[in-house]
């Protein structure tokens, strides 16, 4: 699972921190960032499952933890699963 971003990548905006009252609902489905725009998914507390809705993933997804995060190319499907506790935020790049 990719963990760094690539060079020269500047942070664009940071989401509010999502937990199970608060996530939208098109997280919870596949679902891709835009063309040209890369995102970090840092988790918060508690831990989900992120999983990529591609060849990529064979496993069912990859837990994470309080403290890790996941670095997201462009356009590649994926979606999370909150666990217990869970909140994170996705911070966009460009």
């Amino acid at each position: 699972m990719p963990t760094e971003l690539p060079d020269g990548v500047v942070l664009q905006r940071t989401t509010d921190d999502f937990d199970a009252g608060s996530v939208p609902a098109g997280l919870l489905r596949a679902h891709r960032i835009a063309a040209g725009t890369w995102g970090r998914l840092q988790v918060r507390s508690g831990s989900l499952r992120f999983v990529w809705e591609d060849e990529r993933d064979e496993t069912g997804g990859s837990e994470l933890s309080a403290g890790e995060s996941v670095v997201i190319p462009p356009q590649v499907p994926h979606r999370v699963e909150l666990g217990p506790g869970a909140c994170f935020a996705v911070e966009f790049y460009r």
